[in-house]
C-alpha cells in the first residue's frame, strides 16, 4: 500500500507539471519561418515549461485573425505599416514592440533563366509574369510596389503580375521556374540558395524593418514578453543573423 501511495504522488506531481507547461502562441511573417522555428526551439530549451506554437503568413492576415479573435499571445510582422494597424486597432500593447531585425528586397529569377539583368527588363515582351506578394496583404509585395512606383514601372507591368498570398509562395513561384522574375525578401532568396539568382538588390523608400508586440487579449502577457526579450537577445540576434537578417 504504501508502495502504491508513492507512485500515486509520483503521478500526481507529474500531473501537476504536465499541467503547468504554457502554450504561448506566436505569430509571425511568412519571411520569418525558418529563422523563428529555430528561436522557438532554442527557447524552449531554456523553458521547458512552455511551448510554443508557431502560424506563419503574411503580416496582414495574421492581423486580420488576430482581430478576428484568434488565440495569439504574439506578433511579429515584416513591416511597419501592419503592426501601426495592429497598435490603432489596439490589437496589440503598444509598450512591448519592439523593432528587432531589418531586410531587403530582391528582383530573383530561376536559377539559369538569364532573362532578367536589371528591373528595367522586365518591360521586355519576353518577360510575361512577374511574381510579388500581394501588396494588400503581404509587405514585401507592398515594399516591390513602392520600388515600382519610383522606377514608373507599376502601371506598365500591371498585366504581368502574379500575386502570391504571402513571400514564401512568391519563392516557390520563382524556384519552381513558373514566372520569370519576382521579388522577395533577401532572406528568402538566401534560403533558397541556387535555386534561384538575384538580378539585384534593391532599396525602397520605407526601411524594411521588424516589429514584434504581445497581443492585446492574450492571457500570458508576461510570458509573451519574456519570448520578445529572447529574440532581442544575443542568442536570438544571433540566430536572426544566421539565417541573413539584420
Amino acid at each position: 500500500m504504501r508502495y502504491l501511495g508513492m507512485l500515486g504522488a509520483i503521478f500526481a506531481f507529474a500531473g501537476a507539471s504536465f499541467a503547468a507547461a504554457t502554450e504561448l502562441s506566436v505569430s509571425a511573417a511568412a519571411s520569418l519561418t525558418d529563422a523563428f522555428t529555430e528561436l522557438a526551439a532554442e527557447y524552449e530549451k531554456v523553458n521547458p515549461n512552455v511551448k510554443i506554437a508557431a502560424n506563419f503568413g503574411a503580416s496582414r492576415t495574421l492581423l486580420q485573425q488576430i482581430e478576428q479573435g484568434a488565440p495569439v499571445d504574439v506578433f511579429a510582422a515584416a513591416d511597419q505599416a501592419t503592426m501601426d494597424e495592429g497598435a490603432s486597432k489596439k490589437l496589440i500593447v503598444d509598450e512591448s514592440r519592439k523593432n528587432f531585425a531589418e531586410n531587403g528586397i530582391v528582383l530573383a529569377e530561376p536559377a539559369g533563366k538569364k532573362a532578367v539583368t536589371a528591373i528595367e527588363d522586365l518591360k521586355k515582351d519576353a518577360v510575361t509574369h512577374v511574381a510579388l506578394g500581394n501588396p494588400d496583404y503581404v509587405p514585401a509585395g507592398r515594399y516591390a510596389k513602392e520600388i515600382l512606383q519610383a522606377a514608373g514601372l507599376w502601371d506598365a507591368l500591371r498585366e504581368k503580375f502574379i500575386l502570391g498570398e504571402n513571400v514564401r509562395q512568391v519563392l516557390d513561384y520563382i524556384v519552381r521556374g513558373e514566372v520569370d522574375a519576382g521579388f522577395v525578401f533577401s532572406t528568402d532568396a538566401r534560403s533558397a540558395g541556387d535555386k534561384l539568382a538575384v538580378v539585384a538588390e534593391l532599396q525602397p523608400g520605407t526601411p524594411v524593418t521588424y516589429p514584434i508586440a504581445v497581443a492585446s487579449d492574450s492571457p500570458r502577457k508576461a510570458e509573451g514578453t519574456k519570448f520578445i526579450e529572447y529574440v532581442l537577445s544575443d542568442a536570438g540576434k544571433a540566430i536572426l543573423k544566421k539565417y541573413g537578417f539584420r
